[in-house]
């Protein structure tokens, strides 16, 4: 599928640019072994592409919330260093490609946590919109309409790449186009106009008119 010049490149972060699993795991299952949380109400929660602050709410009382939702942060900082974070195929190639001012990263992890990871693989983002920045979490389309807003894009021009489907449900009701990424969840459970691989299936082109995409499903 070609995606017409002039466009507007909205990642999301793990699981899109990067992915973090090893990670992300190791220090889910230390803070619920802390807390005391059973394997099997542990399983039941979908962990990926969700502010921590919805899973600590998912799985502990109100008045747990302030102090488990610190913990995991700093686990999982902690943890960056340690490994478990690399980079997705096709992103380095596909970043560097882009021109100043026509991306940002979108993502449901704080900015201390997803900077750092974006560091660990060597990525330099323009704009990160983060959890600290929205009051309203993917699957609602707060995130990329502050993305859009930030980078004075229209809408209806950007494109927003997404592993998770609360991630393109997102997008999709920001009004954008939207690239599934099959790679943490299967191609049937990703409602997204084309999905692909991972971002090595998608070649920008800019123009004089600006970027324009071709992902190949």
């Amino acid at each position: 599928m070609k995606f017409e010049a002039p466009l507007t490149l909205l990642f999301d972060n793990d699981g899109t640019l990067l992915s973090s699993m090893d990670s992300v795991l190791r220090c889910w299952t230390k803070w619920a072994r802390e807390y005391g949380i059973s394997a099997e109400d542990f399983a039941a929660v979908e962990l990926h592409g969700r502010p921590a602050a919805e899973i600590v709410g998912d799985l502990l009382p109100a008045e747990l919330i302030p102090e488990a939702l610190a913990r995991i942060e700093r686990l999982e900082v902690e943890d960056v260093p340690r490994g478990g974070v690399v980079p997705l195929p096709g992103t380095a190639e596909l970043l560097a490609s882009l021109p100043e001012g026509s991306w940002a990263v979108v993502t449901s992890a704080t900015r201390e946590l997803a900077e750092a990871r974006l560091r660990a693989v060597g990525i330099e983002a323009p704009l990160v919109v983060a959890a600290d920045d929205i009051t309203r979490g993917k699957p609602d389309p707060e995130p990329y309409l502050l993305a859009a807003e930030k980078l004075g894009a229209d809408p209806a021009r950007c494109v927003v790449f997404e592993d998770a489907p609360a991630g393109l449900e997102a997008g999709s009701r920001a009004g954008m186009r939207t690239v599934g990424l099959a790679t943490t969840h299967p191609r049937d459970q990703l409602a997204a106009e084309v999905v692909v691989d991972h971002l090595g299936s998608v070649t920008a082109q800019v123009t004089a008119s600006g970027v324009a995409l071709v992902a190949e499903d």
